[in-house]
């Protein structure tokens, strides 16, 4: 049976109560759950009204002014313009996905990194890790501008199939021709998928 997920509630004061620790948490505390895989839910007290993202979103914005920001400024305004977008959804699901792929890939590198540095018979700390990243930094950006590039293809393929569709479905709606671009490259046969009360 899966454990349950944590619950955490905020109260009008902005404080943050771990009912699983019977104490008060701070942002940075949540930002560790994260980082520890934890699953937990954080809930308006007084409404029960779920807020994990809006969190989750003040410990990205914290992160963002950091120093080591993710997002640059193009990114970002392109998201504010995506909102609203009669594609927003799948552009949520595909950054999603792409997220998603992006951590599989990284998880299978550090793990047979740790291998490599195992046989070695060398001790695998984050500075060792660091130091390796730095030597593998432009394979790894090669890697990802490929599969960034792959799964481009396969976003314009798929919006092409939606005009043809819509195109046979609506016969008489004025939609916009293909316009001459630069060509697609050859399939190269690879696989697609790219408590409790505040006192």
């Amino acid at each position: 049976m899966a454990a349950q997920s944590r619950l955490i509630k905020k109260y009008p004061n902005r404080r943050l109560y771990d009912t699983r620790t019977s104490s008060y948490i701070t942002l940075s505390d949540v930002k560790q759950l994260v980082l520890d895989n934890e699953d937990f839910k954080v809930v308006d007290a007084k409404s029960e009204e779920d807020l994990t993202r809006s969190i989750l979103l003040q410990i990205i914005l914290e992160e963002e002014a950091g120093g080591a920001p993710l997002f640059s400024a193009p990114m970002l305004s392109q998201i504010i313009r995506s909102y609203g977008d009669a594609m927003q959804g799948m552009m949520g699901a595909y950054l999603e996905k792409t997220m998603q792929s992006f951590v599989e890939i990284q998880s299978k590198f550090q793990e047979q990194s740790k291998a490599f540095y195992d046989v070695k018979g060398l001790p695998s700390n984050p500075e060792l890790w660091t130091q390796f990243m730095q030597v593998q930094t432009p394979m790894v950006q090669g890697m990802m501008s490929h599969y960034i590039e792959q799964s481009k293809n396969l976003f314009v393929q798929m919006q092409e199939q939606m005009q043809q569709q819509a195109r046979t479905v609506f016969p008489g709606f004025p939609f916009p021709m293909p316009t001459a671009q630069s060509p697609r490259p050859e399939p190269t046969g690879e696989g697609s998928e790219p408590g409790e009360r505040s006192k």
